[in-house]
């Protein structure tokens, strides 16, 4: 995703209320948008980092990532599902929504041990995926029977490869 363009709207919208205050708001102007830029992109990555978790809770037990790319963001999806069949031995079934799941998300605070912690942390890590989406994924698992989706398929690059559809 290119911020440069929103960026540039920005700039241009300052200019345009700037020329309301006369030639010295029209000098302030000028001399803000190249420190503003930066904080700009900053502020642009948080509004897109806050909306990756809020899609991320909808998705469970899938999730959306913001990576950076030098200078620009680009969006990961992870569905949180297996696409191999479930038949063959030792796959795991996906997981999917629950009958009647409207992706309402609740916050729950929950207290683990600092050992089972850092276990879930080095899980998620090993998985690629936040701690979060590793236990609405584990939860998710429990409930359905103990199964387990299988981690996203990673290319020679690291990248990840997801086939499918992603609602």
């Amino acid at each position: 995703m290119k911020l440069g363009r929103y960026v540039d709207d920005l700039h241009r919208h300052l200019a345009l209320a700037a020329e309301a205050g006369g030639e010295d708001a029209q000098l302030l102007a000028q001399r803000l948008i190249a420190p503003l830029e930066s904080a700009t992109r900053l502020v642009l990555l948080e509004a897109l980092s806050a909306a990756a978790g809020e899609i991320t809770v909808a998705l469970a037990p899938g999730s959306v990532e913001v990576r950076l790319r030098g200078s620009e963001p680009e969006f990961v999806v992870d569905p949180g599902v297996s696409s191999a069949p479930a038949n063959e031995p030792g796959d795991s079934a996906p997981l999917g929504p629950a009958p009647g799941d409207d992706g309402a998300t609740t916050r729950t605070t929950l207290r683990l041990p600092d050992q089972v912690k850092a276990r879930a942390e080095e899980a998620a890590a090993r998985d690629g995926v936040s701690v979060n989406t590793w236990l609405v994924r584990a939860v998710t698992a429990a409930l359905d029977g103990g199964r387990r989706p299988a981690p996203a398929a990673r290319d020679s690059a690291g990248g990840q490869r997801l086939k499918g559809w992603v609602r």
